[in-house]
C-alpha cells in the first residue's frame, strides 16, 4: 500500500487510541506485522506551546517505524505550526483527527466538530499542506448524522487540499462505539475519491480484515480495540492475506509478548511510572486464561518491575500446569 511517498509493506494499520497507542504498544504491533502505527491524538496547541506531556507523546523508537503522528486542533496557524514540529522530529506521516467527539475536543472546534465546518477544515488542510512535505492523511467519522454526506464532503475537501489518504470509521460522532459500523460508507467513500481509503470499525477477528476488503474495496484496514491485549491479530490477519491459516500464538510466544510489553513500558516511562500503568494493562494479555482473576489481583499489588515479571511467570505457569499446554 502507498500513501503519498510512503510505501507500506502491507495494508494493516494500528488505529490511534487515547491512552493505548503509546510507544510500548506500538512496538508490539509492529513486531506482529502491523505496517503503520499511529500515536494517540496529540494536541496541536500543546505542541506549539511546548507542553512537556504533549511533546512526550511523539517520542519514538527505530523499531516502530514508519510512524504516523495524529494531531488535533481548530486554529489553522496552530495546526500548521504543529505539523511543522511533527515533520521536524522525523515522523513519517501526519494525520489530522476529524473523528474525536469527546466534549473537551468538540468545545475547541476540533476533532469531529470540523466535519460541520467545511470552510475551516479546508483552511486547516491547505495551511498544513503548504508547509510540510510529509504524507498527510485525515481520519474521520461518518459525521453528525448517519447519511454519510458530511464524510463524503470532508473527503472531497481533503483530496482537493492535497491529502494523500483518507481513513473512515463509519459510525456517527454521536454513536461513539455503540451500534454497528456502516461499512457501506467505506465503499461509497472509495468510489468518491481517487486517494487511498482506509477502513476502520468492527474488526473483531482477523477474518474481518478480508471481509472488509472484499465488501468495501478499501486500500487499507485500521485495527483498533481488537488489538488491545491481542497484538497478534496483525500476524493472524497477514496469514489470511497470504492465504495461510491464521496461527494463534503458542504458550511461550504469548508469555514472551507479555513480558516484552512490561520491559518496553519500563524502558519508555521509567519503572516508577510504568508499574502503576501496567497494573491494569498487563491483565489484557491474560484475559480468558485460567486463574486470570487471581493474576489481576496479584498484579494490582505489584510495586516493581520484578514483581510484575514474577506474577506473569506464575500466571502462565498455572495455565500450563492446569491445561498441560496452551492452545
Amino acid at each position: 500500500m502507498k500513501i503519498g511517498t510512503l510505501v507500506l509493506e502491507n495494508p494493516l494499520i494500528l488505529a490511534p487510541m487515547a491512552g493505548i497507542t503509546q510507544l510500548p504498544f506500538r512496538r508490539l504491533a509492529r513486531e506482529q506485522g502491523c505496517a503503520l502505527v499511529v500515536t494517540e491524538m496529540v494536541s496541536a496547541n500543546g505542541l506549539v506551546h511546548g507542553t512537556k506531556k504533549t511533546v512526550e507523546l511523539m517520542v519514538s523508537h527505530p523499531s516502530e517505524r514508519p510512524l504516523s503522528v495524529q494531531i488535533f486542533g481548530a486554529d489553522p496557524e496552530i495546526m500548521k505550526g504543529a505539523a511543522q514540529i511533527v515533520e521536524s522530529v522525523g515522523a513519517d506521516l501526519i494525520d489530522v483527527n476529524l473523528g474525536c467527539s469527546v466534549r473537551k475536543v468538540i468545545r475547541q472546534g476540533a476533532g469531529a466538530a470540523l466535519m460541520r465546518e467545511p470552510e475551516r477544515l479546508e483552511t486547516i488542510l491547505k495551511a498544513i499542506r503548504s508547509e510540510v512535505s510529509l504524507p498527510l492523511t485525515v481520519k474521520m467519522r461518518t459525521g453528525w448524522e448517519p447519511s454519510g454526506e458530511q464524510a463524503i464532503r470532508a473527503a472531497s475537501i481533503a483530496e482537493y487540499c492535497g491529502v494523500d489518504a483518507v481513513a473512515i470509521h463509519p459510525r456517527t460522532a454521536i454513536q461513539g462505539f455503540s451500534g454497528s459500523a456502516d461499512w457501506t460508507l467505506i465503499a461509497r467513500l472509495k468510489d468518491s475519491v481517487s486517494v487511498p481509503v482506509i477502513g476502520n470499525g468492527d474488526i473483531h477477528r482477523p477474518e474481518d480484515v478480508l471481509r472488509m476488503q472484499r465488501e468495501t474495496g478499501c486500500d487499507g484496514i485500521m485495527i483498533g480495540r481488537a488489538s488491545i491485549g491481542n497484538p497478534w491479530i496483525f500476524a493472524q490477519a497477514l496469514d489470511l492475506i497470504h492465504s495461510r491459516p491464521p496461527r494463534r500464538p503458542d504458550f511461550p510466544k504469548r508469555l514472551h509478548i507479555t513480558l516484552r510489553y512490561i520491559d518496553y513500558s519500563v524502558d519508555h516511562f521509567g519503572e516508577s511510572r510504568a508499574v502503576p500503568i501496567m497494573r491494569s494493562r498487563v491483565g489484557w494479555f491474560t484475559k480468558g486464561l485460567p486463574h486470570s482473576t487471581r493474576f489481576r489481583a496479584t498484579i494490582a499489588s505489584s510495586k516493581t518491575r520484578q514483581d510484575m515479571l514474577d506474577a506473569v511467570q506464575a500466571c502462565f505457569g498455572c495455565v500450563r500446569t492446569t491445561a498441560g499446554h496452551y492452545s
